[in-house]
């Protein structure tokens, strides 16, 4: 797909790295170096992370090694066949969902090459083969100038996702500068967005709307070639490669607010 708002495009990596990734070795390499480091969760997510072809035993490896698992996808590689392949290694399933709406996610980018985008039983099929397997079910909407007024409540009831998380679209310098102004909202308008929309909170669902600020320097993640990053000054900032200079090298080349992943809930199970 090709979401206009997209701040993980990569396009920044030097040379022919813009198509590249770790090969399936060294991201099992990096999955170790994590593990021993002390980590507990470990979220595969892109772009589209179903596209890496071994992304199944990445996620079965995961497991094998006491991680928690989870992915971020928009659901068009999620196949009965796909989930099956996990071997029951995957924990949580969050569905990258902007909008029902076909003209909204065409607008968005939300689709696929000459498909008709996603609509809300291609997402609810998908949520119940989730379910069904025990994994765990979340849902991500980006709130961008295409879906602000859209009522998602009638839909997210119908997902009953354990967790809603409600972003704002969130501008980083050499990413998605050059079409941003398209999609951007105000402070103002995402809050009205999660007042109107947050009332599902009543049904069960946990709703953790991140604004711009809270989603900031509070995340910590990894580049496809193996490198931490932090968008602390609006812009991606890489550390050395981890797998050369090792975890502990490689975090102190960026900077991460403890305090706002805390405000964010990011601690979890």
């Amino acid at each position: 797909m090709s979401c206009g708002f997209c701040f993980a495009t990569f396009l920044d990596l030097p040379g022919r790295a813009k198509l590249d990734y770790l090969p399936e070795a060294e991201g099992r390499d990096l999955i170790d170096a994590l593990r021993g480091a002390g980590f507990g969760k470990i979220n595969f997510a892109g772009g589209e992370p179903t596209l890496c072809s071994w992304l199944s035993d990445l996620i079965r490896y995961a497991k094998s090694i006491g991680f928690t698992t989870s992915i971020v996808t928009n659901g068009s590689g999620v196949s009965e066949q796909w989930l099956d392949g996990l071997d029951g290694c995957l924990d949580i399933l969050a569905l990258s969902i902007d909008s029902v709406d076909g003209a909204a996610l065409l607008k968005i980018g939300r689709v696929v090459n000459g498909q008709a985008p996603m609509g809300a039983g291609d997402y609810r099929r998908i949520g119940d083969s989730v379910r069904r397997r025990g994994i765990r079910l979340k849902v991500n909407t980006v709130v961008n100038r295409y879906n602000l007024e859209e009522d998602f409540r009638p839909f997210i009831r119908s997902m009953q996702p354990e967790r809603w998380k409600i972003f704002q679209a969130l501008p980083i310098d050499g990413q998605n500068d050059e079409r941003f102004d398209e999609f951007s909202v105000s402070d103002a308008e995402f809050e009205r967005y999660v007042a109107r929309n947050g009332s599902v909170a009543d049904d069960g669902i946990r709703v953790v709307p991140e604004n711009n600020e809270l989603m900031t320097a509070s995340y910590l993640m990894v580049d496809p070639l193996g490198r931490f990053f932090d968008n602390a000054q609006g812009r991606h900032t890489y550390s050395r490669p981890i797998l050369e200079v090792g975890v502990a090298g490689a975090l102190t080349d960026v900077e991460i607010r403890p305090d706002r992943f805390a405000l964010r809930g990011g601690l979890y199970q």
